[in-house]
C-alpha cells in the first residue's frame, strides 16, 4: 500500500501548484498559469524517462523519483519490484544546466523519496526542492570525494562519483537504508538486490583492473576530452588526463591541446577517448599529432535507448572498461 493518504496528496499538489507560480521564469509550453493543472499529458515528454501518469494510474506502489537515469537505473536494481522509480530528465538530457519544468516539481510533489545524486552535479536541485516536504536521499553520501584541479570549477568537488563500480557500492548501500525507511515490508529484499548488484560491480572492476595490469606503469594512463573519469582512473590504477576539466560552451583551447600532446607523447600512451555527449574533434588532433589510437567513444551522464549500447548502467560501465582495455591493450584491433 501507498503509504501516503490521499488528503495528504492533494495537500501535494496545491503546494506543488504554489511552488509552481515560484518557477514562472522556466520556459513553459503550456502557459504558466494552467501548467501544473492542465498541462500533465506533456509533463511527462518534457520532465522524464520514468513512467508516465496514465501508465501510473492505479499503481500504489511508493514513489521515488531520480534526477537522472543512470541513478534511476541504479534504484531500479536496488528497488526491485516494490517501488516505482522515476526520472526527471530523459536519455540523453544534459543533466548539468538542465531546467525543471513544472511538471517535474509537480511530480517531485506526489513522490514519496526523492534522490539526487549531489556532489554539485545539479546544480538546479536545490531550488528545485525548496518547499516540499519529500525526503531526499543524496545517493553519493560517504564517497572519497575528489576535487576538480584546475579550470574554473577548481577545488569543487567533481560529481562524477557514480564512474567507478566501487563508488556506486557505496550509492547502493545508501539506496538500500532509504529504501528500508520507505518502505520497511520489503527491507530484506532490499539488502538482497543491493547484495547481488554489489557482487557484479565488483566483477567489473575486478575484470578492469586484471587486464589492465598487463600494460607498463607509462602506458597505464585514461585520457579523455573531459574529466569525467577522475573516479574510474583512480580506483583502476589508471592516470588521468584530459583536455578540459568540466564541459563548457566554449571549444578546447590551443593550450589545453597542446598540454594534452605533450601528455600522450612524453608517456607513449597508446590510445586516447572521447565522451558521447561532446565534439571528439580536439581529441582527433591529438591523435593525429601523436599517433596515438583513438580508443573509441566512452558514456557518462546519461543511458541509451532500450536496444541502444547502454541502456543499463552496468552495461554503461561495462561498455567503458571494455573499451578502455580494448584500446589501451590494443585487444579491439
Amino acid at each position: 500500500m501507498h503509504r501516503r493518504a490521499r488528503g495528504a496528496q492533494r495537500t501535494q499538489r496545491r503546494r506543488s501548484a504554489e511552488i509552481g507560480r515560484r518557477w514562472a521564469g522556466i520556459p513553459l509550453i503550456c502557459g504558466v498559469a494552467v501548467a501544473l493543472a492542465a498541462c500533465g499529458a506533456g509533463s511527462s515528454a518534457a520532465g522524464g524517462s520514468g513512467g508516465s501518469d496514465a501508465n501510473a494510474a492505479g499503481d500504489e506502489r511508493p514513489v521515488v523519483l531520480t534526477t537522472f537515469t543512470v541513478l534511476a537505473d541504479i534504484a531500479e536494481q536496488v528497488a526491485g519490484e516494490h517501488l516505482r522509480v522515476e526520472s526527471i530528465t530523459k536519455v540523453g538530457a544534459e543533466i548539468h544546466g538542465y531546467e525543471p519544468t513544472p511538471g517535474d516539481i509537480r511530480k517531485a510533489a506526489d513522490a514519496d523519496l526523492i534522490l539526487d545524486n549531489g556532489l554539485d552535479l545539479e546544480l538546479w536541485f536545490a531550488r528545485f526542492v525548496e518547499g516540499l516536504d519529500v525526503s531526499r536521499v543524496v545517493a553519493s553520501e560517504g564517497i572519497e570525494v575528489m576535487e576538480i584541479a584546475e579550470d574554473a570549477y577548481s577545488g569543487r568537488p567533481n560529481p562524477h562519483a557514480w564512474m567507478s563500480p566501487l563508488n556506486v557500492q557505496i550509492y547502493v548501500d545508501n539506496l538500500v537504508d532509504a529504501f528500508a525507511d520507505l518502505d520497511p515490508a520489503h527491507a530484506e529484499d532490499f539488502q538482497q538486490n543491493g547484495e547481488a548488484y554489489r557482487a557484479e560491480l565488483q566483477e567489473v572492476q575486478d575484470v578492469l583492473v586484471a587486464e589492465l595490469s598487463v600494460l607498463p606503469e607509462n602506458e597505464r594512463a585514461l585520457v579523455t576530452c573531459e574529466g569525467a573519469f577522475s573516479y574510474l582512473a583512480r580506483d583502476a590504477g589508471l592516470t588521468e588526463q584530459y583536455i578540459w576539466a568540466v564541459n563548457a560552451e566554449q571549444q578546447a583551447t590551443p593550450q589545453q591541446i597542446a598540454s594534452t600532446i605533450e601528455f600522450v607523447e612524453e608517456r607513449g600512451v597508446p590510445a586516447v577517448f572521447c565522451e558521447s555527449t561532446v565534439s571528439d574533434k580536439p581529441m582527433r588532433q591529438v591523435v593525429e599529432a601523436t599517433g596515438a589510437r583513438f580508443g573509441g567513444t566512452l558514456y557518462v551522464d546519461s543511458l541509451s535507448e532500450p536496444g541502444g549500447p547502454v541502456p543499463s548502467y552496468l552495461e554503461l560501465i561495462r561498455y567503458d572498461a571494455e573499451t578502455i582495455v580494448a584500446g589501451l591493450t590494443g585487444a579491439g584491433g
